[in-house]
């Protein structure tokens, strides 16, 4: 029997606009937490004496963290509902950023960042129920633009909001002005939760599993979509956390440019993803049966972008531009993505398999940092670049591959 949340095809637009917002919010906060730790390293080093290596195992516990709660978020989705599992989330980012005001040194470091990783791992499949559950099937390509583009937005107000207020008192002012932010959005959250609630996951009678039906809680880790998805995942993602680690040193030891030329390029990557999500918003809704060839078009865009930027044959202001663009073509990928990976979803297993794909984006930002950190350190930036570039053709190839399981599934 259908319940009354699966029903979302009469919902007014009122209704999926709300709960648009609210995903949306919490997403933000979601990629907001991810800048945290790093925005504050200097401040770490000065008054902790620490080292770059101990600060990137600050982030390496993160993701790792991170990347295996998130699969094992989707399990708690499934079996409470996605409402109380957000609640719990916030909760616990509000602690993390307590934990950091009260750390002494390096141990309180790292309990801050076990949980950061712990508060961020369930955001992708509690944020994915609720929009699959409560949004109307025509609104969902939107709704998912919606949440990659606040996704975004809440990386850009990161470090406008911890920068400023340290700057105007201290570090330990700042984060605790941001467990207040976590703490306002939790009682929003619990004021409008009406908009977030999904009934858990009815266990569906034993049968033998398929593309679209689980019939057990692991039997969806036996279908080849969902690591073909989780592949995609990891591979697409190393684009990104290497031109966020890396993309200012190369564009200043390739070309020359200026320290702030670099910076402001990759805040134009930045922002340049959030307006290709948006467009990626309507070229769902256009072409929602054949997302897995949006998605391998927008990855293939992207790289032969990075191959020019390698290239050198357009200059230092012609290969900035090209970087910059480079984020609207992945970022036009964005809400398709999400929607291929919905059509690979077995019924009753929406958190699992969201959880579990979703945390190949931690493996590929635990991973490729460190990979490519060796080109770095031999002086290998435009093969950097190249090798980026591989990874996002590596993506559309599996894109492809995840349409064509879908295809034959049916």
């Amino acid at each position: 029997m259908m319940n009354t949340f699966d029903a979302v095809q009469a919902s007014p637009f009122k209704r999926d606009a709300w709960v648009m917002g609210l995903v949306g919010l919490v997403h933000a906060s979601s990629h907001f937490s991810h800048l945290l730790l790093p925005l504050m390293f200097p401040a770490f080093m000065q008054d902790f004496g620490l080292s770059y290596a101990q600060l990137g195992l600050l982030m390496s516990v993160f993701f790792v963290v991170s990347g295996v709660g998130q699969a094992m978020a989707g399990f708690w989705v499934d079996q409470f509902g996605a409402r109380p599992v957000l609640y719990a989330s916030l909760a616990v980012l509000a602690l993390a950023c307590v934990c950091v005001t009260q750390a002494q040194g390096y141990v309180g470091l790292l309990c801050s960042a076990v949980l950061f990783g712990l508060g961020n791992c369930t955001f992708h499949p509690v944020d994915f129920t609720i929009l699959n559950h409560r949004v109307s099937e025509k609104r969902l390509g939107y709704a998912f633009s919606a949440h990659g583009l606040t996704g975004n937005l809440g990386w850009a107000a990161a470090p406008t909001f911890m920068v400023g207020i340290a700057t105007l008192s201290d570090w330990r002012t700042a984060y605790a002005c941001a467990a207040l932010v976590f703490v306002a959005l939790l009682g929003l959250c619990v004021h409008q939760r009406f908009h977030l609630h999904t009934l858990p996951q009815e266990k569906p009678a034993p049968t033998r599993p398929n593309a679209h039906h689980a019939s057990t809680s692991l039997d969806f880790l036996r279908l080849p979509v969902v690591w073909w998805c989780f592949g995609f995942f990891v591979f697409s993602t190393m684009t990104l956390a290497v031109i966020q680690s890396f993309s200012v040193s190369i564009l200043q030891s390739l070309y020359g440019v200026s320290f702030s030329s670099a910076t402001n390029t990759l805040t134009a990557y930045l922002v340049c993803a959030a307006v290709g999500m948006l467009a990626g918003g309507f070229m769902a809704a256009t072409f929602a049966q054949h997302t897995q060839r949006v998605v391998s078009w927008s990855m293939l865009s992207a790289a032969m972008l990075l191959i020019l930027c390698a290239s050198g044959w357009l200059g230092p202001e012609g290969s900035m531009l090209a970087l910059a663009v480079t984020g609207f073509a992945a970022g036009v990928g964005g809400p398709s993505r999400d929607l291929m990976i919905k059509k690979a979803t077995p019924k009753g297993a929406t958190g699992r398999v969201y959880g579990m794909v979703y945390s190949g984006m931690d493996v590929g930002f635990a991973i490729a940092p460190a990979m490519f950190g060796v080109f770095m350190d031999h002086g290998w930036y435009a093969a950097t670049l190249m090798g980026v570039a591989l990874t996002l053709v590596v993506s559309a190839a599996l894109a492809l591959v995840v349409g064509r399981q879908e295809e034959t599934s049916v």
